[in-house]
């Protein structure tokens, strides 16, 4: 089944999710490193950096939505895809949590930081999820991919 939200040819989602995966990820990686060296500089990096990741997770959602709402009912994709989204949303809530006890606070407290911790478990499993929909479920591949398929663009061009 093709992604119903695209860009460039290109499933959306999928393009889009590397952004708050990221900046969430090394939120939690900076977190690390101040717990270790103490520095509060780490504090203010990983602050900004669950602020862009949320923005992005939030930016990513409706293109997830949008393909989810297309899986046809009563199929093993559409609760995997509805595991997948369900859990996203728990994690953007968890570092949605983890950002506010950081305000106008320089040093967090261990809630801060339990939740971030939290919603980067949880997105190891949502990824895994995401991953099962497009490798396995074929979720969002376009329907004549082979391994000689034109450009995804090429249907454009001509069209």
């Amino acid at each position: 089944m093709q992604s119903k939200a695209k860009i460039l040819g290109h499933p959306a989602h999928p393009i889009l999710i590397v952004f708050p995966l990221g900046l969430l990820s090394t939120a939690v990686v900076f977190d690390i490193i101040y717990l270790v060296t103490g520095s509060p500089n780490f504090v203010t990096v990983s602050y900004w950096m669950i602020a862009a990741g949320i923005l992005g997770g939030l930016i990513a959602a409706p293109f997830g939505l949008k393909d989810w709402m297309a899986i046809p009912p009563n199929t093993r994709a559409k609760y995997v895809g509805l595991m997948h989204g369900a859990g996203n949303v728990v994690v953007l809530l968890l570092f949605i949590g983890s950002w506010w006890l950081r305000r106008n606070i320089d040093f967090p407290g261990p809630w801060a930081f339990v939740l971030s911790f939290a919603g980067f478990a949880l997105v190891l499993i949502t990824g895994w999820l995401g991953g099962e929909l497009v490798d396995r479920l074929g979720v969002g591949v376009d329907d004549d991919a082979d391994l000689n398929a034109p450009s995804s663009l090429s249907k454009r061009l001509t069209q």
